[in-house]
């Protein structure tokens, strides 16, 4: 009878002693475990997103060069796109950000007045942010095109 009080006595102090749950709400990962990447593009800082990056688009022959750099007016970014080589070489304006939805969005602008070009890509799982796919419209012929943006630089 002892021996049945006292594991009943145990089991009371260790179930006093154990933590309660918690009823506060949890923030949920930003970060992969063990890791320095990002779990999706909503919990990427903005910086990652600076620097150079090579575009390649299905059905356009080449790679572009695209260059990120802080938007000085909101939490996104700015820069360019240079297409082709030598005489033939176009460069567009981009600005843009990581939407609602997770998802890396830039308009592009030829004449820096309308918009001629809009992106819309995510993440790449595993890639830690330093490659987003997805599709680009051009909107002057109104057709789109499936599109791979890898990051050719460190984060700056």
């Amino acid at each position: 009878m002892k021996a049945a009080l006292y594991a009943l006595g145990c089991a009371a102090l260790l179930a006093a002693c154990a933590p309660m749950p918690s009823t506060a709400p949890v923030a949920p990962a930003t970060r992969a475990a063990g890791s320095d990447c990002p779990v999706d593009a909503q919990s990427l800082p903005v910086q990652a997103l600076y620097g150079t990056w090579s575009a390649r688009f299905e059905g356009i022959a080449g790679t572009a060069r695209v260059v990120l750099e802080r938007h000085p007016e909101y939490e996104g970014v700015r820069g360019t796109i240079t297409r082709g080589n030598g005489a033939s070489t176009t460069v567009a304006q981009l600005a843009g950000d990581v939407d609602n939805d997770g998802l890396l969005t830039i308009d592009e602008s030829q004449d820096g007045r309308s918009i001629s070009g809009i992106w819309q890509g995510a993440p790449q799982a595993g890639a830690c942010a330093r490659e987003f796919r997805g599709m680009w419209r051009n909107t002057a012929e109104d057709r789109t095109h499936p599109f791979v943006l890898e990051k050719t630089g460190q984060w700056q």
